[in-house]
Parts: C-alpha cells; sequence; structure tokens
C-alpha cells in the first residue's frame, strides 16, 4: 500500500463517497442526520480536506450501516494514516501543488515537456538557472526551491522506485538554459539515468513536426492499487489542475503513447544525447 498520506486521503474520500451512494442518501440528508454543514460531507467526498478525523469516519461508518469490523478498522487506519505530514509538509512554502506526494505514492510515472527538463531529471545547476531566469523569485529563495526539487527526485533512487517514462522535445534539449556548460552536465545527468532500468528516456526530434502532444507538458501517475485510479498533472503558473475522469485518463494516454510512437526509441535517444552531449563538450 502506497505510503503517501495523499493517495490515502483521496482513497479514503472515494471510499465514503462510495458508502454513501450504497447506502442511498444524499449529502444533504446526511449533514442533516449528523448535524454537519452539506459542505463539509461535499468537501470530504471531494477529497478537498486536509486532516481526515477519524471520530467524523466513525460516525459516518454508523449511519451508512457498517458493521463489518475489518471493513471499518480498514477505513478508520485510511484516517489515522493520511493525517501524517510527509517531508513535503515542511516545503508548503515551495510546492503549490500536492505532486510531490502523489509521486511518492505512485508505481508509475509519464511525463511529457515541450520546452524544459522534467523536474525528476534537472541537475541543479539546470534548476538554479530555470529559477533565475524566470526572476520573480528572490535569490534568498533559489536555493531552497532548488533543494525542495533534489529532495523530491530521491524517489527514483529509493529501493522500490517507480517507473518513469519521460519523452522530452528536441526544442529543450537545444534550449542553452544556465549556458552550454549547464546543458552539458544536464545531457549528461540523462545519460546517466537513462541507464538505470527503471527510467526510460525518449527525445521527440523537431522533424516529426506537429505532433499529439502540441497542446503543452503533462504528467500521468499511475498507482499500485487498483483502488486508486490514475490522474492526470497539469501545472500552470500559479496553480496545479488534475484530471481524473475515465474520459480524461484515456485521452491523456492515448495522446502520450501517440507522442512515444513519434519520438525516437529509448536506444536512438540515447545516441542523439551521447551526440549532443560531445558536441557540447567540443563547442
Amino acid at each position: 500500500m502506497s505510503n503517501s498520506p495523499t493517495v490515502k486521503r483521496r482513497r479514503l474520500s472515494a471510499a465514503l463517497r462510495q458508502l454513501r451512494v450504497e447506502s442511498g442518501l444524499t449529502a444533504a440528508e446526511v449533514a442533516k442526520q449528523l448535524d454537519w454543514d452539506p459542505s463539509k460531507i461535499t468537501r470530504m467526498e471531494r477529497d478537498e480536506w486536509k486532516r481526515p478525523a477519524p471520530h467524523d469516519i466513525r460516525g459516518l461508518l454508523d449511519l451508512y450501516g457498517v458493521t463489518d469490523e475489518r471493513r471499518r478498522d480498514a477505513l478508520l487506519a485510511l484516517a489515522r494514516e493520511s493525517r501524517q505530514r510527509g517531508w513535503w509538509a515542511d516545503y508548503q512554502d515551495v510546492f503549490r501543488t500536492s505532486l510531490p506526494d502523489f509521486e511518492a505514492g505512485s508505481s508509475m510515472i509519464r511525463t511529457y515537456e515541450a520546452v524544459v527538463i522534467p523536474g525528476l531529471l534537472q541537475t541543479a545547476d539546470y534548476m538554479m538557472a530555470i529559477f533565475r531566469g524566470g526572476q520573480v523569485l528572490h535569490e534568498t529563495v533559489f536555493e531552497r526551491h532548488v533543494q525542495a526539487r533534489l529532495t523530491r527526485q530521491e524517489i527514483l533512487r529509493r529501493q522500490d522506485p517507480p517507473t518513469l517514462v519521460a519523452v522530452i522535445d528536441e526544442a529543450a534539449l537545444l534550449k542553452m538554459i544556465g549556458g552550454r556548460d549547464v546543458m552539458r552536465d544536464q545531457v549528461r545527468h540523462l545519460l546517466e539515468l537513462a541507464r538505470q532500468p527503471n527510467i526510460t528516456i525518449q527525445v521527440l526530434p523537431n522533424s516529426v513536426g506537429a505532433h499529439s502532444a502540441l497542446d503543452g507538458p503533462f504528467v500521468i501517475l499511475d498507482f499500485p492499487s487498483p483502488d486508486d485510479p490514475s490522474l492526470i498533472h497539469l501545472a500552470t503558473l500559479t496553480d496545479s489542475l488534475w484530471l481524473e475522469t475515465p474520459e480524461e485518463i484515456q485521452r491523456y494516454t492515448l495522446t502520450f503513447s501517440q507522442a512515444q510512437a513519434s519520438a525516437l526509441p529509448p536506444g536512438e535517444s540515447v545516441r542523439y544525447l551521447s551526440e549532443l552531449h560531445e558536441r557540447l563538450q567540443q563547442e
């Protein structure tokens, strides 16, 4: 089972919503019987809460007629475990999204990037160049943002790392972020990562022209339990957008598969990166 509190809270929300539907009660009826504000039920079922209270869960289980002790214990355990703090809680001033927590609980991460290297694959110098290029942060906070992102990357080195499949547009590799030396080291880092059995990197060449992912970067997160449906993450300048309906998952999964098919195969992508690294060394 995932060690991510955010994944567990999402699972708990879905389970409570299903139990209410099975009981035949509306959210308004549940709120009235428990003397709660109706919006409380809505927030719980939409996973718009932060720290589930076990006594609230007990009240709902009683109301829904859940008497099986094993089922009750499992849901109460979810409530307690979803209240725990992960490492990312110490970087709440840095992360404006729950993406790091979902990444920590995932079994597979599929990402398409158009103009930058995916965050999980960036070097510290490349990160710093991005943050400085944005010119929206004070110099004193750059290092904290870099450290947070480096810590986020540790999921790829843990004992049971998720599988990471990254399709990177060639434009991101040719953009000299941080200058030639920074990009040379970044490309070398990609070559080293591509040797890891859980990481696949594919380059989508400019020569392909129009392709399925032209609308922009996205991340697909899959989880080890069938109780945790896949998620789509879209980043914006100020926030994050999460998509999770079956239709949205199918659309983005197909888009990623088509982008993969347009990209160079993994072996050819490694050769491309090797040749690019040589050119950056010589110039």
